[in-house]
């Protein structure tokens, strides 16, 4: 499969734009755009996998258990049991993988 991560560079003005790019039983992609102002809600969810996020464009915060500037090309990495969230302060591209924990 080959994405080219341009197709999905949309963007709405009421809520982030999501789509779900791969899901697979051993890995899932998707990208959020969001606008100024926009984020991901902190959240967890109970499994056994990794979450990692990787600022394509744009700067922002990831945000859960402590706050950190994100700008483009930055990637967190974390186990997706711990709370993690995203706050855009310019218009932001983020790729988001979820893998099974080996």
């Amino acid at each position: 499969m080959k994405i080219n991560l341009q197709d999905v560079a949309k963007f709405s003005s009421d809520k982030p734009y999501r789509e779900l790019i791969c899901d697979s039983p051993n890995l899932r992609v998707l990208a959020f755009n969001f606008e100024p102002g926009q984020e991901l809600p902190v959240h967890s969810h109970q499994a056994d996998s990794d979450v990692a996020m990787l600022i394509l464009e744009g700067e922002g915060v990831f945000t859960g258990a402590q706050e950190m500037p994100a700008k483009a090309g930055d990637l967190q990495i974390i186990p997706v049991t711990q709370p993690h969230g995203l706050k855009a302060n310019t218009r932001l591209r983020l790729l988001v993988l979820i893998a099974p924990t080996l």
